[in-house]
């Protein structure tokens, strides 16, 4: 199952038949970067080549997703920004999410820069790792990209990783139905993962995409984070890549979700 997460954080979205017994970047050489020139004309073809959208689209995919963040990057103006935004969304390639800070009980409205989500994984990886540097990539030339890629992979994967997270609790989540499910997000704190059920019970959640096992820390630190932002949670969820040490196992409980990527399976099924 990890296979499969790294390679559709790479390839989703794409009509390509994944072959995960070869190591990915292979696959990515093979598949993608020797056929750069079909995919340059795929990508230009669905942005209309408007260099606005490109430096946009990058930003995202190189920073936090804020779309502040991207509008730095992109050295371009809110109001421009904005509204390359919303032409993007009507062009059904991003999406943009809101902070939910209205779930903290001592909520008070905050003004603070939407989201960014790609709608294919594909254009994310795309933007990120192909488009900055696609001049070495277009001549043949791969050891750039290997170095960058290599480097960031886990951090990048850990964005799907995390919204594979909110999929699988909405599908399976058996003690009432979710309403709502999000992010918290502002100057200071973040939250991975933040839920409201129809009977109005609050689920807040940490997603770790690591080589190393997720400790007991991690849901202290998660209690801590709710107490700061006055999140009254009824229950914690904790999604790992490699699972959990023993003492966090031991406090599994009813208000105590632990989860690895062996259960995104259902997922696929």
């Amino acid at each position: 199952m990890e296979e499969a997460i790294k390679f559709f954080s790479v390839f989703g979205g794409l009509d390509i038949p994944v072959n995960t017994s070869i190591p990915l970047i292979e696959f990515i050489e093979k598949r993608i970067l020797d056929d750069f020139r079909y995919f340059r004309n795929m990508v230009t073809e669905l942005t209309q080549g408007d260099v606005s959208y490109h430096t946009i689209l990058t930003g995202a995919a190189l920073g936090d997703r804020r779309t502040s963040t991207a509008f730095r990057r992109a050295k371009v103006s809110k109001v421009h920004g904005l509204k390359c935004v919303d032409e993007l969304y009507d062009m059904r390639i991003i999406d943009c999410e809101s902070t939910m800070q209205h779930l903290c009980a001592d909520f008070e409205q905050l003004e603070i820069s939407e989201k960014i989500i790609f709608e294919a994984p594909f254009l994310r990886f795309w933007f990120a790792f192909i488009s900055p540097i696609f001049k070495g990539i277009r001549d043949g030339k791969y050891d750039e990209f290997k170095k960058e890629f290599l480097n960031r992979q886990e951090e990048f994967t850990n964005q799907v990783f995390e919204q594979l997270s909110h999929e699988f609790l909405m599908k399976t989540f058996e003690d009432d139905k979710i309403d709502q499910i999000g992010r918290y997000w502002d100057d200071e704190l973040e939250v991975d993962l933040v839920a409201k059920t129809h009977n109005g019970k609050i689920i807040v959640g940490s997603c770790k995409y690591s080589n190393n096992k997720v400790k007991k820390s991690e849901l202290t630190l998660l209690k801590e984070t709710c107490k700061r932002l006055s999140i009254q949670a009824d229950t914690y969820v904790l999604f790992s890549k490699k699972g959990f040490t023993t003492e966090l196992k031991s406090l599994k409980s009813e208000n105590v979700k632990l989860f690895t990527a062996r259960n995104f399976k259902i997922l696929i099924d």
